[in-house]
């Protein structure tokens, strides 16, 4: 079984405007509410693409409550843990030639909680696997990700770790299976603005000199790069097509990716080349990729 966490899931309040005037009342031409979170994302394309996964993390209020119907809707198992004051933060995506987002806070994590969490992820079990993905709220330590992967190091356990700098960097030493960095994220871990692939290759060995299994490349526009753990380099360019809306593309890559791992009995190059496929297939799409969407991109990745 493929169980996500999202620690700080939301309520994607997208709009739409010709222009967009600050100090002004602005009328939107569009507007969609999404329930979202990286992990939340994960499991929302997992369905989509036939896989089975279980939404693990927190949510409150009714937005929460929200969130909660719409995963009930794609077919998504959940067992979210409800918090008893707050809301679940609301992320507002606005644009209007270009892109600008608002996130909120999201709501406060008592420890009791967050024990809660710890409890399920025991129940896990020889072979599943665990995707930690997207950002922590503040009342949550920020070490939390390296305490879960450290708690569940004696398992045999399949981690796979979306995460920013820090959250990502400290997990490393206990070997997760897949992580996933965008070329952005990847030079900022050390320092650098990587320009090319040998640069882009150069840097993901040393995430696996740190202890990285696997190391997945997002590029936007320009594909992606994997690095495996026997040394197989891949490189994909990007399908072609108009960008639509670039949230959850990152997510629906992981989720390919390991819809490929599962039908391909565990070819990492046939999962690279359908996580490539699911995040452009989102990217050019107002919702999150679909079976059909995918397996039309991915011929011509392919080809």
């Amino acid at each position: 079984m493929i169980y996500t966490v999202t620690f700080n899931p939301a309520i994607d309040y997208i709009v739409r405007l010709d222009s967009f005037q600050a100090g002004a009342t602005n009328r939107v031409t569009y507007e969609q509410v999404l329930g979202g979170g990286k992990g939340i994302n994960v499991s929302i394309v997992l369905a989509n693409l036939g896989q089975k996964s279980t939404a693990l993390g927190f949510l409150a209020g009714f937005t929460g409550a929200e969130i909660s119907r719409q995963l009930k809707e794609f077919g998504v198992e959940q067992e979210f843990i409800h918090l008893d004051e707050g809301f679940s933060r609301i992320n507002v995506k606005v644009k209007a030639g270009e892109e600008t987002e608002i996130n909120g806070q999201g709501p406060d994590i008592p420890q009791r909680k967050q024990d809660v969490l710890f409890q399920q992820l025991d129940q896990l079990q020889s072979g599943d696997t665990l995707v930690l993905a997207g950002s922590i709220p503040k009342t949550l330590p920020d070490d939390i990700y390296e305490r879960i992967l450290k708690h569940l190091s004696g398992k045999d356990l399949r981690m796979v770790v979306d995460a920013e700098k820090k959250l990502l960097l400290n997990v490393l030493p206990y070997h997760p299976f897949l992580i996933k960095p965008n070329h952005h994220e990847l030079g900022d871990m050390f320092g650098v603005e990587l320009t090319g692939d040998e640069e882009i290759i150069t840097y993901a060995k040393k995430l696996q000199e740190k202890g990285a299994r696997n190391v997945l490349v997002s590029r936007g526009g320009d594909g992606a790069i994997f690095v495996g753990e026997n040394g197989e380099v891949y490189k994909a360019p990007a399908p072609k097509g108009r960008l639509v809306n670039s949230v959850g593309a990152g997510d629906s890559m992981v989720a390919g990716f390991l819809t490929g791992l599962e039908e391909s009995k565990g070819n990492l190059k046939e999962a690279f080349f359908l996580g490539v496929a699911s995040g452009s297939a989102s990217a050019f799409s107002e919702n999150l990729a679909t079976r059909a969407e995918v397996d039309a991109l991915l011929k011509t990745i392919k080809e």
